[in-house]
């Protein structure tokens, strides 16, 4: 049986006729609703028949998600997720669409030393005894996911199971995320950055086309608006990017790979498979081995 959120889809593919402008906006934002849409609701839960695109979820199996009480919420752009001193009330799993997790100085500027994506939990330092946010956390490219009650999250993280293992997997991938782009920031020049982070974006977000104005830019990378004009004009200029009043879209992907730094493949290849990687809480919980003295 066909969708009626596959049908929208096709729908606006079939008109489409150029990738800016307001049909695309309006293409972006009936994308959304159809994954929205996809995902049956009663009651305003999900049915456990739901197929999941977040890490954790695909990997944690129905009773899991039935006892984490998961509503579906839109990631607008622009929303703010978290921010510094304010409590965490949420855990928040991304299915589509991007958020950054950034720094805010004294002078009110900000740099990106996070990223959230489809295998992603927004919020997980509650689980480690966090109350309020350290940081600021907003939607870059819209889309949907799922939020749970921190208690929920807090009482299934104490079962010490399946979910309880990958979330501290999840903070490895974040560490990791984090120093990998600390080094880069030093180590690399600010086209090969730029490559490195669109690429990220596309495939934390599944789209090789978004909206970023240059201001977003030069935050998220550390940079003066002027250098990061200049990062993307070179870009442009190989045919790499499409770059115009703030809409991004990837044209060629494989060479745009080639372009960006190392860091871009050591971060993709361990956000992508963190939930079968091996861990060292797989053997240790309790609830573990009680079953194996059984």
């Amino acid at each position: 049986m066909v969708s009626l959120g596959a049908c929208l889809i096709a729908a606006i593919l079939t008109g489409a006729r150029s990738p800016s402008g307001g049909l695309w906006r309006l293409r972006s934002q009936l994308s959304v609703l159809a994954g929205m849409i996809d995902h049956q609701i009663v009651g305003g839960r999900t049915l456990n028949t739901v197929t999941y695109k977040n890490s954790i979820l695909k990997a944690v199996g129905p009773e899991i998600v039935g006892r984490l009480g998961l509503r579906l919420v839109k990631f607008e752009l622009g929303r703010e997720i978290e921010f510094p001193g304010e409590p965490i009330k949420n855990l928040f799993f991304v299915e589509q669409g991007m958020a950054s997790l950034t720094t805010t100085f004294e002078d009110g500027s900000q740099v990106e030393v996070g990223m959230f994506g489809y295998e992603s939990v927004i919020g997980i330092s509650a689980l480690m005894g966090t109350k309020h946010s350290l940081n600021r956390v907003y939607t870059q490219i819209e889309g949907h996911g799922y939020a749970c009650p921190i208690d929920l999250g807090r009482r299934e993280f104490l079962r010490s199971e399946r979910f309880h293992d990958l979330a501290l997997r999840y903070v490895q991938a974040q560490l990791l995320q984090t120093m990998q782009s600390a080094g880069c920031n030093v180590k690399h020049d600010l086209e090969q950055r730029l490559a490195r982070w669109l690429l990220l974006c596309a495939d934390r977000a599944h789209t090789d086309t978004f909206v970023m104005p240059h201001e977003f830019l030069s935050d998220m990378l550390g940079a003066t608006r002027p250098s990061v004009s200049i990062a993307a004009k070179q870009l442009k200029d190989k045919n790499l990017i499409h770059y115009s009043r703030g809409l991004i879209r990837i044209l060629d992907s494989p060479a745009l790979q080639r372009t960006a730094c190392e860091c871009y493949g050591t971060i993709k290849r361990y956000l992508d498979n963190y939930a079968e990687f091996d861990s060292g809480t797989d053997e240790a919980s309790p609830n573990k081995l009680a079953r194996l003295s059984a």
